[in-house]
């Protein structure tokens, strides 16, 4: 099953998108593994800082794109379809696609990788007057 942000933010809920995205436990067919400085390589880039700006501007830095779920801190792109370390290697279009990512918060990344059952249990964030500072809860 190929996934995509335009059919993930058709779903109305963050349960519908996290279902979406939940990879049940599977990480990748090859995760970076032995490679690992290929991984912070990638994402200490130049070209990953502006792309990951680039999402969390799109996605208003909110966990899976729905809106009132603000991320406080620890804002992670995931890959709706993982990456290999030949994708990274070869440069493939997959590894900076907009249609292949989404903003999620740590502990959702964590939950869509590793985790069983339900969705984190995410409450909206709950705005109030005069509050300027989106990233910030309470």
């Amino acid at each position: 099953m190929t996934r995509t942000y335009e059919e993930l933010i058709s779903l109305p809920t963050y349960e519908d998108r996290f279902n979406y995205c939940d990879m049940n436990g599977f990480v990748g067919d090859e995760t970076f593994g032995g490679s690992r400085w290929l991984n912070q390589v990638l994402y200490s880039s130049d070209e990953w800082r502006r792309f990951r700006r680039e999402i969390i501007i799109r996605d208003n830095g909110c966990d899976l794109a729905v809106d009132g779920f603000e991320i406080p801190r620890f804002a992670t792109i995931h890959h709706l379809n993982p990456i290999t370390k030949e994708d990274v290697l070869n440069r493939r279009s997959c590894v900076f696609d907009p249609n292949n990512v989404i903003l999620v918060a740590s502990d959702t990344h964590k939950f869509i990788h590793y985790g069983r059952g339900p969705a984190p249990n995410r409450l909206p964030i709950e705005r109030r007057p005069n509050d300027t500072c989106p990233w910030r809860s309470g």
